[in-house]
């Protein structure tokens, strides 16, 4: 897996800031990434708020767009870093593993590349079409806005088994979460503030019923969980049930879709869907976060964003490194040039 970006590539950004930033209409930032990386690459048209109105019109039609948008960008950044290495096509690339089969969203990103394509082809990565895509659906849904750094291109790598060792599955204890966030330059703060983006969406049963029925192999429920959600995930989820249902990670009413820290309110009342959820208000290196975030919905909006932006700095390509894919799920014969930050 590639590293966070190092320092000297900040250290150079901050430079470049000082030379180009205010003549060329953006900034770069670090890992060679830019505000504004696509100002007048598209001719007159502003492609990020172009993207923004495509999903906007997708969430209209499917509030569950926001939750997919975000999921996506977890699940693409903790494998190889953020290079849309997840949306490839083939035997044993990520979209096979496990943890990648119930991702939703795909087509959604396969929809939106089509119409960047036609009004700007060549020009934008399936990587920062992810990264757009996911702050424009946040927005839509409620979130605050927050300046996506882009410049990403895609990788031309993926692997299943990287996938299967790298995305965290929903039972893993607090501590080793903590750990795994930080081996991407992610603090516990920004780990709990990011999944606070299961405010919105569901989750299959499969990712939550060993809690509901043999959690620690107990064969007992998990004690944590409040008596009256169990029994309704016990209820969508029946014990020798073959169909994977889904249930909302919001247990909120009429909130299931809408960025708010309603999540947090309900976690900290021990109404949390996935084992991690319930950990993560009862754990006490991340409790104290919780009950801050649930006293406050102001505070979570303001943070997701800035946390979003660390993870999208997870293992990026840009320069010669990677292609431009003309289609997200397939990989390109020749990879298109990139653009310099004078250009």
């Amino acid at each position: 897996m590639r590293a966070t970006c190092p320092p000297s590539k900040l250290a150079l950004g901050l430079i470049l800031m000082t030379l180009f930033g205010q003549s060329f209409g953006y900034w770069p930032t670090s890992c060679g990434l830019t505000v504004g990386f696509y100002n007048v690459k598209c001719g007159e048209q502003d492609i990020e708020e172009f993207i923004y109105n495509l999903v906007k019109k997708q969430y209209e039609e499917d509030p569950d767009t926001v939750s997919d948008l975000v999921r996506l960008t977890f699940h693409d950044c903790f494998v190889r870093g953020c290079d849309a290495s997840v949306f490839l096509d083939g035997q044993d690339t990520e979209k096979t593993a496990v943890p990648n089969l119930t991702l939703g969203g795909l087509d959604t990103i396969d929809e939106l590349k089509e119409a960047v394509e036609k009004a700007c082809p060549g020009v934008v990565s399936c990587a920062d079409l992810l990264m757009i895509a996911a702050r424009s659906a946040v927005h839509i849904a409620g979130g605050d806005w927050f300046d996506v750094e882009t410049g990403r291109r895609d990788g031309l790598v993926s692997l299943q088994s990287e996938a299967l060792a790298n995305i965290p599955p929903p039972t893993i204890p607090v501590p080793k979460a903590i750990e795994i966030f930080a081996e991407r330059g992610l603090n516990k703060n920004d780990m709990v503030y990011l999944l606070g983006g299961h405010t919105v969406g569901t989750a299959h049963c499969q990712s939550f019923k060993e809690s509901l029925y043999n959690f620690d192999g107990t064969n007992r429920p998990d004690p944590t969980i409040s008596s009256a959600l169990l029994r309704l995930l016990q209820q969508t989820c029946p014990q020798n049930s073959q169909v994977d249902n889904e249930a909302f990670l919001d247990q909120t009413p009429k909130s299931e879709f809408t960025f708010d820290n309603g999540y947090f309110k309900q976690i900290v009342a021990h109404n949390g869907t996935l084992e991690i959820d319930q950990q993560l208000a009862i754990h006490p290196e991340t409790r104290g976060i919780v009950r801050g975030l649930a006293m406050s919905r102001f505070q979570f909006l303001k943070k997701f964003g800035p946390s979003m932006i660390k993870m999208g700095r997870i293992g990026v390509l840009t320069g010669y490194e990677g292609e431009i894919r003309k289609s997200c799920h397939a990989r390109n014969n020749q990879a298109t040039m990139p653009y310099s930050v004078m250009s």
